[in-house]
């Protein structure tokens, strides 16, 4: 395939063309169309997911597959609104014009998706871009393979490859891929990869939607209540063994409160991801993708320990790359492990005495692509949201924001650019024209030259814009 991608490459540019002109009716179709393919394809999706990461199958439906659907449906029930010009006001010396905003489809996309949700973060975007009428080219993770071959089949098997094409292969083929003039990229990923696809995109003027990621916090302060928290960021931050995006990264906790939250987060634990028996349930507990993320995350918690962090609970890493829950605490703000994404199960436990030090905490890093916040006291809640800037908020709950379709999903700065999901993800396919039909009768002409007879004409312009 990595032969061919000049050649599809072109054909896409043609046939953008042709799909341009498409409406609603002709792409919802082509929604209804991935949404067979997937339903046909389930039990390998599933079996796949299990593959590459052990997912349960519970797990892959509610986190993966059944998000898909959901997006499908949405975008579905809504593509009609989205696709209407927009109209807008006038100005000044366009009183008797009609002026509307239209979205048109960027032309020829590539979407590159991770590996930690391979399926749901290749579909996701690829709903958006068939809603907007674009021409796809997708490149699944190499880290996934199982989950790519799925992919690959079930595109190959429903859409021409002028249209939609998925081109698996190593880090080379999406270098290659990269060299091309696409019209939008949509990335998710690392913000070291971010980075690198912004200035592949540069080459070209290409517009870009960087999915990224960063250490979203917890915030809890002495209103919270200490079970319902930590259960909350038990799932949230073990789900897929911490390999989520937005996961939460590290609690930040009032000192009196440490004790109780950390007896209660550790029943939460042992509740949704260990036996009877005490051993890790591998039906509901993901693995690491691989064997040098798995040493990543051992190395973090080695040198959280000799920087003099206590470790509390797990850091044990088995030869099937299960890497045990693991909870430290008195863990130093100027450790490894406080400097970057950890994007694993490992969670630091931070003490802080007054908000204030809990909001200068997070505010020394990168803005996080998601702030967590439990608290029933408003003035609380509304400084700590006003003072963090952060992709998204959620406010007494972890990680369920994102499956809200009607709210923008995005970071911000080193967190990511741009939004999807819902019409957001419409958007970021869509190109916003400004289009103005002009009357017979246009006022325009009133400030064309010659000037010494308008004077009159000036003073009111001056005055009324």
């Amino acid at each position: 395939m990595i032969e061919q991608i000049d050649s599809i490459f072109q054909q896409q540019q043609l046939f953008q063309i042709e799909l341009r002109q498409s409406d609603a009716r002709q792409r919802i179709k082509k929604l209804r169309k991935l949404r067979c393919a997937i339903e046909s394809n389930e039990d390998l999706i599933y079996d796949a997911l299990a593959k590459d990461l052990r997912k349960s199958r519970n797990e892959a439906a509610i986190s993966e597959v059944l998000f898909i659907y959901g997006e499908i449906d949405f975008a579905i029930r809504h593509l009609q609104k989205w696709m209407r010009p927009k109209r807008v006001g006038r100005s000044v010396t366009n009183l008797l014009a009609k002026s509307s905003i239209v979205y048109q489809p960027k032309g020829v996309v590539l979407i590159i998706s991770p590996w930690n949700y391979p399926f749901q973060l290749t579909m996701s975007p690829l709903v958006s871009a068939i809603a907007a009428g674009n021409c796809i080219v997708l490149k699944p993770s190499e880290h996934s393979p199982h989950t790519a071959v799925v992919i690959h089949k079930m595109i190959s098997e429903s859409f021409d490859v002028k249209e939609v094409v998925c081109i698996t292969g190593e880090k080379s083929t999406a270098e290659t891929l990269l060299k091309l003039p696409f019209d939008h990229i949509f990335f998710t990923g690392s913000s070291i990869v971010g980075k690198q696809i912004m200035k592949s995109a540069s080459a070209h003027l290409s517009s870009v939607t960087l999915e990224l990621g960063g250490k979203s916090p917890v915030i809890l302060d002495e209103t919270a209540h200490l079970e319902k928290a930590a259960n909350k960021v038990a799932w949230g931050k073990l789900i897929n063994a911490g390999q989520t995006c937005i996961a939460p990264d590290y609690v930040l906790i009032p000192e009196r409160e440490r004790d109780e939250f950390v007896r209660y987060y550790l029943n939460a634990v042992k509740k949704m991801f260990f036996t009877i028996d005490g051993k890790i349930d591998p039906t509901v507990y993901a693995k690491i993708i691989n064997q040098r993320h798995a040493d990543r995350l051992v190395a973090l918690i080695r040198n959280s320990v000799q920087g003099g962090a206590r470790l509390v609970e797990g850091g044990v890493l088995s030869e099937d790359l299960t890497l045990s829950p693991t909870l430290l605490l008195d863990v130093s703000l100027d450790n490894a492990i406080m400097g970057e994404e950890i994007f694993g199960p490992i969670l630091p436990v931070i003490t802080y005495g007054k908000l204030e030090e809990a909001i200068a905490i997070v505010n020394r890093g990168e803005k996080p692509l998601a702030l967590y916040v439990f608290s029933e006291n408003k003035h609380s809640i509304q400084q700590i949201v006003q003072q963090v800037a952060s992709g998204g908020v959620c406010i007494n709950d972890v990680l369920i924001h994102v499956s809200n379709p009607h709210l923008p999903f995005g970071g911000v700065n080193g967190s990511g650019q741009g939004s999807c999901h819902g019409f957001f993800g419409f958007k970021a396919f869509s190109h916003e024209r400004a289009v103005m039909r002009q009357s017979r009768y246009a006022l325009s002409t009133l400030i064309y030259p010659p000037y010494t007879e308008k004077k009159i004409i000036f003073k009111l312009l001056k005055k009324w814009i």
